[in-house]
């Protein structure tokens, strides 16, 4: 008897090309979806678990704080935390520099009162261990033991401590100037050849690209708004056919109308970040925290892949906080009560109260 061969979709995917959810950095979603951290907890919570493996980010900067560069940085961190190749471009002239400004991931105090245990131990009541190295030798330890990071699918990370010198003197990363780019099909030919060197060594490993404030007054190209425009059409075809995610930021002051709305139609993540005045007293007497906050981020719109379901938000505006002076932090925009209490991260879980002697809802 002939065997029967099983026949499939033509809709149907081929899942043995998308890594598994074992390999670090990466975890799966619903609808087949495979996503990588953004490298903020909150912006991941917000997004229904990060971005997208093969998927475009766009975010629009503001013309007068750099605070794209705050979710560049947690994004690169984050893949070279999980030793995940990396593409950076930049308009300056000396792009790998930038590398010396990404955050480290922090470290518990768990983990420093263990380690600190752990080195009591070794000095007082195990030091003869020590002398079995002469015999055995020493043993080999893990690249993430060498490390001494804690393994998570998004880290928190301290932006006053920088990154250790052994995420950045990996050989997957490749830093660009876009000065150094005459044209589209310079910068095109980079990513390509990033992306082909990744499947021709079957690797499971997500790929990310970082292209900063494209179409800047720096690049010879930013005149050309249709080749901009061809490129980034193209890049996300090649991104969407890899196990890879690019974000990309751009000035949008810089562009006229017609082009911002192209390239934003072309986002499958669009996101928007804006500064808040200083003296804003209206503002500062309407919004909770106000005093905290350092800017705005909007979430335009969130990729979805395999499914036609919309994406509906609780909101769609977050105020961005450094914790601490530290860390970066999302939370939700709330009006300011008349006791004056401060927000809540959006991680955590906010509810209605009602009130003991009319029981109705208090908003």
């Amino acid at each position: 008897m002939a065997a029967t061969k099983t026949r499939t979709s033509s809709f149907s995917r081929n899942f043995s090309a998308v890594p598994s959810s074992r390999t670090p950095g990466l975890k799966n979603g619903p609808n087949g979806t495979v996503f990588v951290s953004s490298g903020i907890p909150d912006l991941d919570k917000i997004l229904g678990g990060g971005f997208p493996l093969g998927s475009l980010v766009m975010v629009m900067e503001d013309s007068d704080a750099p605070h794209h560069m705050l979710l560049l940085r947690n994004f690169m961190s984050q893949g070279l935390v999980h030793n995940q190749p990396l593409l950076y471009a930049s308009p300056a002239k000396e792009p790998r520099s930038f590398l010396g400004t990404l955050p480290s991931p922090s470290t518990s105090k768990d983990d420093k009162t263990r380690d600190h245990d752990v080195g009591q131990l070794s000095e007082n009541g195990l030091r003869i261990a020590w002398q079995y190295k002469k015999y055995f030798g020493e043993q080999p330890t893990s690249d993430h033991q060498s490390r001494d990071v804690k393994l998570e699918y998004c880290n928190e990370f301290d932006l006053r401590k920088p990154q250790d010198r052994h995420f950045l003197n990996g050989q997957r990363i490749e830093c660009i100037s876009l000065r150094e780019c005459s044209n589209m099909s310079t910068l095109l030919d980079h990513c390509s050849t990033f992306l082909s060197q990744r499947q021709e060594s079957n690797t499971t490993c997500a790929g990310r690209i970082a292209i900063q404030s494209f179409c800047s007054p720096q690049c010879h190209f930013s005149d050309l708004d249709w080749d901009m425009l061809s490129f980034i059409r193209s890049l996300k075809s090649i991104i969407r056919a890899s196990n890879a995610v690019a974000v990309l930021s751009f000035p949008a002051s810089l562009l006229s109308s017609s082009f911002s709305k192209r390239w934003q139609h072309l986002a499958d993540t669009l996101l928007s970040v804006r500064a808040i005045q200083d003296e804003d007293k209206e503002l500062a007497k309407l919004l909770t925290g106000y005093q905290d906050m350092i800017g705005l981020l909007n979430v335009h719109k969130v990729a979805r892949f395999n499914t036609q379901v919309p994406v509906i938000l609780d909101a769609t505006t977050f105020s961005m906080k450094l914790q601490k002076r530290r860390f970066l932090v999302l939370e939700c925009l709330n009006q300011a009560p008349v006791d004056g209490s401060s927000g809540s991260s959006y991680g955590t879980t906010g509810s209605c109260s009602g009130s003991s002697k009319t029981g109705s809802l208090d908003f």
